[in-house]
């Protein structure tokens, strides 16, 4: 997939090049055209497609008009979750099982970490 959009942001960008001797009113549609296209495919124009494959983060115009920052921000790590264990009839929860006497089962049973490829999902470069 990432093949895919790489090869149709260099349609994109490339087209224009293609358009001597074409009228001014069809070159002008072509690239609204391309960047609403765009717009529409990936939720950015292709500045700022260059813009995010320079920077390496996730920028994009679309985000300025819903009142966010140009670029994402990085993305912090999750937090530990609670360890919550189950009594008569409710779920109690610790923010540090180490303080109990006996080691209860915990209600969750699953990983309380990212595995390294999760990790390295979270910290990757944009595209």
């Amino acid at each position: 997939m990432r093949g895919f959009r790489l090869w149709l942001l260099l349609l994109v960008l490339a087209g224009p090049l293609g358009g001597c001797g074409m009228p001014a009113e069809l070159m002008s549609a072509g690239a609204i055209a391309g960047v609403v296209g765009t717009v529409a495919v990936f939720g950015r124009s292709p500045a700022d497609l260059v813009v995010s494959l320079v920077s390496g983060k996730d920028c994009s115009i679309v985000r300025l008009d819903e009142g966010k920052s140009y670029c994402k921000p990085v993305e912090p790590p999750p937090r530990q979750p609670e360890f919550c264990t189950r009594t008569l009839g409710v779920v109690d929860c610790w923010s540090d099982p180490a303080t109990l006497a006996d080691r209860p089962t915990q209600v969750a049973d699953g990983p309380t970490t990212l595995s390294p490829a999760q990790e390295a999902d979270r910290t990757a470069r944009w595209p």
